[in-house]
C-alpha cells in the first residue's frame, strides 16, 4: 500500500539525546503559539502587563506591521 499522505516541508532537525526527530513548519507554529501564550498567562498573573495593554500593543504592531501602502503609480512610457 503506498502511502499518499502529502508531505509537509520541514523546519528544522532537532536532536535531543542522540534522537533525531525532524520538525514540520505546523508544529513549530504551533510550539511557538502555545509558548507565547503561557508567557503572556504567567505575566499577567504576575501582573507585569495589563491585558488591555498589551491588546492595545497588539493592535499598535498590527497596524504598523500591516499597514495597507497606497498603490505606487504607474510610469507610462511616450
Amino acid at each position: 500500500m503506498v502511502d499518499e499522505t502529502p508531505r509537509q516541508p520541514y523546519a528544522l532537525r532537532v536532536v535531543i539525546d542522540g534522537r533525531e526527530r525532524m520538525v514540520t513548519y505546523e508544529e513549530l507554529a504551533l510550539s511557538n503559539n502555545l509558548a507565547q501564550e503561557a508567557l503572556v498567562r504567567l505575566l499577567v498573573k504576575k501582573k507585569l502587563i495589563d491585558p488591555k495593554e498589551l491588546i492595545e500593543e497588539i493592535n499598535s504592531v498590527k497596524t504598523e506591521r500591516y499597514r495597507v501602502e497606497p498603490p505606487a503609480e504607474r510610469k507610462t512610457g511616450g
